[in-house]
């Protein structure tokens, strides 16, 4: 660590003002303050010292992620092989399934951090200021929500147009209204359907010479069954929670994201507060469907109420895209209401509406839309009390 701390200081007067490699210096100086924690300190506007810099704080949040990604490759591998016939039992073939997931799904990372970073680098260059951590948790969430078939040009174009439209436009990170992953799976997923959903992109079933799909396989997700009736299809509540199902590479383990969740939480990053009331607005929603789904006759809204939180990416949302510091809710009444909206949309949508079975990233995108409006009417309501209580007292 001294000798690349020695390299470091080094290289530094190069990049530094009067030295031949200026115009980099805020690409060195994000690299710098990456390896190293950063030697300046905010001195006006502050009270508050902090040991974690952001960019400590975006990597905490990326570990928090990390089971979600060794688990979505080892279930890329086990779909595929299932697809096949093979390896049928979980613990069967546990290194050929894991090496064939990070196969395709390693690609997909280094796409997206290749064209964030790229664009980040261009911007930083361009308009002279540092590089900005945001899109170290994005670069790793845009591959989590993604399916595995996802062409690899097509992930580059997601990447790029979440950077450049839904964060670069509105002046950079903290200044986005709209969940910067979400925006590039949106983008992907209304101008490119057939490519995003469907029963052929959630399991690769390429084949080797010899080999075949077995008869009568469906790649669809439970969520995609469920929303034609196919309740055959939807995998038992055990399996959902493990995450033994097709879906987003990184969303379908409830089990890997509540190990996150114990992170960000204990660590203080992630909020509590919302996770807990996007939970409880996803409870009541299903606890609804459940009274008035035998009376309607349907059975989608019939599947017990932790089951169908336990189905799709509800957790993933849950856990690593509602809880964005920059896009939700910043008081903490703002938070129930930001959060409880969100679970309680999300069930609504996928239920209701066939055409989106994962209402998710809907649900969070209108809700980040909203926050700014929540977080008003609640300031506006603590400022009426106190106004009240102050004409009391006098």
């Amino acid at each position: 660590m001294n000798a690349l701390r020695k390299l470091v200081d080094n290289l530094k007067p190069s990049f530094s003002e009067g030295g031949k490699l200026e115009k980099l210096h805020w690409v060195f100086d994000s690299l710098e303050t990456f390896l190293f924690t950063p030697g300046h300190a905010t001195n006006t506007g502050s009270h508050i010292r902090d040991p974690i810099d952001l960019k400590r704080t975006m990597f905490m949040v990326i570990l928090a992620m990390v089971p979600c990604l060794l688990f979505g490759m080892w279930n890329v591998g086990h779909q595929h092989y299932l697809a096949l016939g093979q390896f049928l039992a979980p613990a069967d073939g546990l290194m050929d399934k894991f090496l064939f997931g990070a196969l395709k799904v390693l690609p997909i990372v280094v796409v997206s951090y290749g064209v964030g970073l790229g664009i980040e680098f261009l911007f930083c260059s361009i308009n002279k200021h540092p590089i900005q951590e945001g899109f170290l948790v994005s670069g790793m969430l845009i591959p989590l929500v993604m399916p595995v078939d996802v062409p690899l040009w097509m992930v580059a174009v997601g990447t790029a147009f979440a950077v450049v439209i839904g964060k670069e436009v509105f002046g950079g990170t903290g200044m986005n209204v709209l969940n910067v992953a979400l925006t590039a799976r949106a983008f992907l997923f209304f101008a490119y359907p057939t490519m995003m959903s469907g029963d052929k992109v959630w399991v690769n079933v390429s084949t080797a010479a010899g080999e075949q799909v077995v008869d009568g396989f469906s790649g669809a997700t439970s969520m995609g069954h469920a929303a034609v009736g196919n309740m055959a299809g939807v995998v038992p509540l055990m399996d959902s929670f493990w995450g033994l199902e097709a879906g987003s590479i990184g969303e379908t383990s409830a089990f890997a994201c509540l190990l996150g969740a114990a992170l960000l939480i204990f660590t203080g990053i992630g909020s509590w507060r919302i996770m807990l009331s996007v939970f409880l607005g996803g409870v009541a929603m299903a606890g609804i469907f459940n009274l008035v789904g035998p009376g309607l006759n349907n059975a989608y809204m019939q599947i017990p109420v932790m089951h169908q939180l336990m189905l799709g990416s509800f957790f993933f949302g849950m856990v690593f895209m509602a809880t964005d510091p920059v896009t939700a809710t910043q008081t903490s009444t703002g938070k129930w209401i930001y959060g409880f909206f969100i679970g309680l949309l999300a069930i609504l949508i996928r239920v209701v509406n066939p055409a989106y079975p994962e209402g998710m990233m809907l649900a969070i995108l209108f809700m980040n839309v909203m926050a700014p409006v929540i977080d008003h009417y609640v300031v506006q309501a603590n400022i009426k009390r106190r106004v009240k209580r102050a004409a009391l007292a006098a």
